[in-house]
């Protein structure tokens, strides 16, 4: 056995190698998407990104559910995203519109691979910081990365909806391109799901809510996914001002405090 092997080994507890496999299928779905999409498959494509986001979801939870949490986790995950959700939407996207315009089309396709990544290094580089004014009030920094890759699916699933080909325009596709990748690497307060604490009353309320989802993604994905993705572009502009109200309270709650000094 090499020197240092051994050590190697065993610095990956056995308990991680569940969410670690997750993330690497993950990575795996994300190209086999690009796979189906050379072929012009376009709905099997879309497919295999909604699983890698299904996957990318769950891999975190199950990892600090067997507290399998690891610096490489970690590492893998972020490796993981930029090409899932970077990488492979991109080339999706430039196959499906851009190469219309190869020079500039490849241009903006580059431009969201490229803010993906540089989202993701921001999102490690801070981890650790203690001050992050988004995170304490509940909101995100920017839109993140399997969100990204949804939103940038919006004119695919549109014209899958209504078979108009206009969605698929260069002069359509391009700016939305543009646009998401700006909306991922920008300072804008998004909505974290994750910090949502419902009430009792309307726990039971949620999961119906959420069986009905389920039901509309099985039976009408395509208009389903068009509807979230029109919801969450128009949550932004609310998220946006309630971030706005949360650091007017607390520039407030500071200027009291001094006052009482």
């Amino acid at each position: 056995m090499k020197p240092g092997l051994g050590r190697s080994m065993r610095g990956i507890p056995l308990r991680a190698i569940i969410p670690n496999g997750i993330t690497v299928l993950a990575l795996c779905m994300g190209l086999s998407a690009v796979r189906f999409a050379l072929d012009a498959k376009w709905e099997t494509a879309l497919t295999f990104i909604v699983i890698a986001g299904v996957l990318d979801g769950f891999d975190g939870r199950i990892a600090r559910l067997l507290n399998g949490q690891t610096r490489f986790g970690a590492e893998l995950d972020s490796l993981s995203d930029v090409i899932a959700f970077g990488v492979a939407p991109a080339l999706i996207v430039y196959l499906w519109a851009l190469e219309a315009v190869p020079r500039y089309g490849w241009i903006f396709a580059l431009a969201f691979a490229a803010c993906c990544a540089l989202r993701l290094a921001r999102f490690n580089a801070s981890i650790d910081e203690d001050e992050q004014p988004h995170k304490s009030a509940g909101f995100l920094t920017g839109v993140p990365s399997p969100t990204g890759a949804g939103l940038l699916m919006l004119p695919i699933f549109l014209t899958l909806v209504t078979e108009e080909p206009v969605f698929r325009e260069f002069y359509i596709v391009a700016p939305w391109t543009a646009l998401i990748a700006f909306l991922m690497v920008s300072d804008i307060a998004t909505f974290s799901w994750s910090s949502i604490r419902l009430r009792r009353g309307l726990r039971f309320g949620a999961l119906v809510g959420i069986a009905g989802l389920i039901v509309l993604l099985v039976n009408i994905p395509w208009v389903t996914f068009s509807a979230i993705a029109i919801a969450y572009i128009g949550s932004i502009p609310i998220s946006m001002w309630r971030y706005a109200k949360v650091r007017q309270r607390r520039a407030q709650v500071e200027t009291g405090a001094m006052s009482a000094e």
